[in-house]
C-alpha cells in the first residue's frame, strides 16, 4: 500500500463528512488535503483509542519528531510521506501541525473548561488551525480568507462538541464551558451520568446559536473572489449545519442517541454546494 493509498483508506474509513467534501478538488489539493486529514485522524486516535494516558502522550511527542521528519523530507510512516509529496506543492506550515498535536495533548490534561474562551484555545488547536492549512491547499488571493478560516473551524468544532455531549461524557470529558453550566443549571455529574434535562436542552440551544454565530461570521469574511477555491469548506459549512439543524429539530436529544446524516443526503449536500459555487463563480468571471 502506498502512503497516499494509506491516507485515502483512513479517510473512507472514518465516514467522517470531511470526505465527501474532498471529491470535488482537482488531483494534488486532493492528495493533499486527505494527507493532512489522515494525520489528523492519527493523533486524534491516539488520544481517543490508548486508554494509557502516558502511552497517549508519549505517541504524540513520537509525532511531533515525525513532523519534523517530513520537514526534512525524511517521514517514516505512511502519513508523513504523504504529506512530503504535499509540501512540494503547497505553504503548509510545520508549527500548524505542532499546534494540532497541541490541541490533542489538551484532551489527556483537561477535562473540563471554566470558560468559553479556554474552549475557545481548544478549537481553536483542533479545527481553525485544520482550517488554515487548508486554506493552503485550496488557494486564496484575500488574507480575509485566512480570517474566514479561523471563524468557520470554530463553527465545525462547535457543531463536534454539540452532537458528541454524550460520546465525549462518556470518556470523561465536558466540553461544555463550566460558566454555561452555572448559568443554565445544569449539573456536570448528570452529564457524566449521560443524563438529559430540560436544562441541558436550553444550553445547547444556546451554544447552538454560539455556533451558528460562527458560520454567519465565517461567511461575512469569505471575499467573493475566493469563494470557488473555498467551494470545500463550504461544503463542509453545508454539511455541518444541516447537522446542527437535524440536532435543533430533534430537540437535542443527542444524550439518548447520535444524530447524523445519511451518507446519501451528504453527497446530495457536497454536490448542491459544489454547483452553486460553479455557477457563482462563473456569474462572477462573466462580469
Amino acid at each position: 500500500m502506498t502512503p497516499d493509498e494509506y491516507c485515502q483508506d483512513k479517510a473512507a474509513k472514518s465516514g467522517s463528512s470531511f470526505y465527501y467534501s474532498f471529491r470535488f478538488l482537482p488531483q494534488l489539493q486532493r492528495q493533499a488535503i486527505i494527507a493532512l486529514y489522515a494525520f489528523c485522524r492519527e493523533v486524534d486516535d491516539t488520544v481517543d483509542e490508548i486508554s494509557d494516558a502516558g502511552i497517549a502522550r508519549a505517541k504524540l511527542e513520537w509525532w511531533r519528531e515525525e513532523i519534523q521528519r517530513t520537514f526534512k523530507n525524511e517521514a517514516t510512516h505512511p502519513v508523513g510521506k504523504a504529506l512530503q509529496t504535499a509540501l512540494l506543492h503547497f505553504d503548509l506550515h510545520k508549527e500548524y501541525f505542532l499546534e494540532i498535536i497541541d490541541g490533542m495533548e489538551m484532551d489527556l490534561d483537561q477535562f473540563t473548561y471554566p470558560d468559553f474562551t479556554q474552549l475557545a484555545l481548544y478549537c481553536h488547536r483542533a479545527a481553525s488551525v485544520v482550517g488554515l492549512l487548508s486554506v493552503e491547499i485550496f488557494g486564496y488571493q484575500d488574507r480575509k480568507t485566512l480570517n474566514y478560516a479561523e471563524q468557520l473551524g470554530m463553527a465545525l468544532q462547535l457543531t463536534n462538541i454539540i452532537r458528541d455531549v454524550r460520546e465525549d461524557a462518556e470518556r470523561g470529558r465536558v466540553y461544555l464551558p463550566q460558566e454555561d453550566l452555572q448559568r443554565f443549571n445544569v449539573d456536570q455529574q448528570d452529564l457524566l451520568n449521560l443524563k438529559s434535562s430540560p436544562e441541558l436542552i436550553e444550553l445547547l440551544k444556546f451554544q447552538t446559536e454560539r455556533a451558528k454565530n460562527y458560520y454567519q461570521q465565517a461567511m461575512v469574511l469569505l471575499p467573493k473572489g475566493d469563494r470557488y477555491t473555498q467551494r470545500t469548506g463550504l461544503i463542509m459549512a453545508a454539511i455541518y449545519e444541516a447537522t446542527l439543524d437535524e440536532i435543533a429539530h430533534d430537540n437535542f436529544q443527542v444524550m439518548h442517541h447520535r444524530v447524523s446524516l445519511t451518507p446519501l443526503r451528504k453527497l446530495w449536500l457536497a454536490w448542491r454546494t459544489a454547483r452553486r459555487e460553479k455557477r457563482l463563480f462563473r456569474r462572477h468571471q462573466s462580469r
